[in-house]
């Protein structure tokens, strides 16, 4: 056999190997195929960079989270660390902490939590303080990148919680699709100083579990969430004021692009009652996102009324 037929053969064996499944491995059939594609392609392009205004949305109907106590005259709430201790979704010592952190705050003292002093933000508290989210979607996890004080988030895709997880301050959170609709579960967050829910100092314990589900919305329909949500705090017809300098960058108004819901279900039954849920609209964000940088002190927030770090009862020397 000459060069050329030699050649030609050896292009043939390498096509004829490449088609045909190893031996004893059954070959894809098109059903399969075609449902590797479907699989590929349900799941929802949550990427990019997304933007809201502070605190938890309350739920439809059901039990939802601890909301500021603080109103002004005409019924609009203040936004304050002041919470709402009798919400009946509190056990009684998770009252007693809220009302003594709100009395602190009324007398004058600051309340430190993990956003203003700089310290891993937990599951939900993240959700209910930071502005601006950028979601990155890979094959095998998501990353959360929040945009103040540059916390981030890992989430293991379509793999099982550890038997036994280490506590972390952020815990152990793993997801997977449903349809549309991403579900991130989250539990092991370590117990400490600021271990806490929200910006009233909810507390929570090692049992906490916290599941989100991640959905993109008509963009009309965010719009609208949004600006219901800041009329609680601003009056009706009125938005929050602009907040770029903290950190957000500015909402796309064209409510033509999607938005971006997030439905958070808390359980913690050392520190709750019954299960509750709240939601987080968020929208696109235009331009350049600003930077927004902590200062990492000691003290909590300034105030001299508390110490996060070890401290020696008298000087070595």
């Amino acid at each position: 056999m000459n060069l050329q037929g030699q050649h030609f053969l050896l292009v043939v064996t390498l096509a004829a190997a490449t088609a045909t499944p190893a031996f004893g491995q059954a070959a894809p059939t098109a059903a399969a195929r075609a449902g590797a594609k479907e699989s590929a392609a349900s799941i929802p392009d949550l990427s990019g960079i997304w933007g809201r205004w502070f605190t938890f949305e309350q739920p439809p109907s059901g039990p939802g989270p601890v909301v500021s106590r603080l109103r002004r005259p005409d019924g609009t709430m203040i936004l304050s660390v002041v919470g709402d201790y009798t919400n009946p979704i509190l056990r009684p010592e998770a009252a007693v902490t809220i009302k003594k952190i709100g009395e602190m705050e009324l007398g004058g003292k600051v309340l430190p939590n993990p956003h203003n002093q700089c310290w891993p933000e937990p599951t939900p508290f993240t959700l209910s303080i930071q502005l601006g989210v950028q979601l990155i979607q890979q094959k095998d996890k998501v990353v959360l990148l929040y945009l103040s004080d540059h916390q981030v988030r890992h989430v293991r895709l379509n793999v099982p919680h550890s038997a036994q997880p280490v506590p972390s301050w952020q815990g152990e959170s793993v997801g997977h699709y449903e349809g549309d609709t991403l579900v991130i579960d989250t539990i092991g967050q370590k117990v400490g100083p600021l271990s806490m829910i929200d910006r009233y100092g909810t507390p929570f314990s090692a049992a906490l579990h916290v599941v989100e589900r991640y959905r993109l919305i008509d963009g009309a329909t965010a719009r609208d969430l949004q600006q219901n949500h800041e009329s609680v705090y601003f009056g009706a017809g009125r938005s929050a004021p602009p907040i770029n300098a903290y950190g957000r960058g500015d909402i796309d108004p064209d409510p033509a692009k999607p938005g971006l819901q997030v439905e958070v279900t808390v359980d913690d039954r050392a520190t709750f009652t019954t299960p509750w849920s709240a939601f987080v609209t968020y929208r696109r964000v235009q331009g350049i996102w600003p930077e927004a940088v902590c200062a990492e002190n000691t003290r909590g927030a300034g105030s001299s009324w508390v110490s996060l770090v070890p401290e020696a009862a008298k000087p070595d020397f």
